[in-house]
């Protein structure tokens, strides 16, 4: 699988740039993005904009990735799906579990939204531990 990947200051831009994504892809895909968020950089934005296709199995993976980077502390968010992508996931049922934008743009804000509720979270607890 073809992807290019942007590192920011604190999210990585994956971008697939295969029309379609296949389950035996998106495993490909998956384990690669679990991997950058070992690093000092953990959230990812997901950029689909090339991808017309995805089945199923794809979208079932995905979710149980997004899943991963949250029980992880980490911003996992999906943005840009084409029109025909976006119903496949919908029609599969698992859209409206997705963290998923419109734009590019809108990801961002939302990993920066969430480390900031991370770091408010993290000193709550310290606040409460003393």
């Amino acid at each position: 699988m073809n992807v290019k990947i942007d590192t920011k200051e604190k999210f990585h831009v994956v971008t697939p740039t295969d029309a379609a994504i296949s389950a035996n892809m998106t495993a490909e895909l998956c384990s690669k993005m679990l991997e950058l968020a070992e690093g000092p950089v953990k959230n990812v934005v997901l950029n689909m904009k090339e991808v017309k296709s995805v089945d199923a199995g794809s979208g079932e993976a995905l979710l149980k990735t997004q899943q991963q980077f949250y029980e992880n502390s980490s911003s996992f968010v999906i943005c840009e799906l084409t029109e025909t992508a976006e119903q496949q996931l919908d029609d599969a049922g698992l859209l409206e579990d997705m963290n998923h934008t419109p734009t590019e743009s809108e990801a961002w804000d939302i990993v920066q939204m969430e480390e900031i509720e991370r770091e408010m979270m993290d000193d709550w607890g310290e606040e409460e531990a003393e």
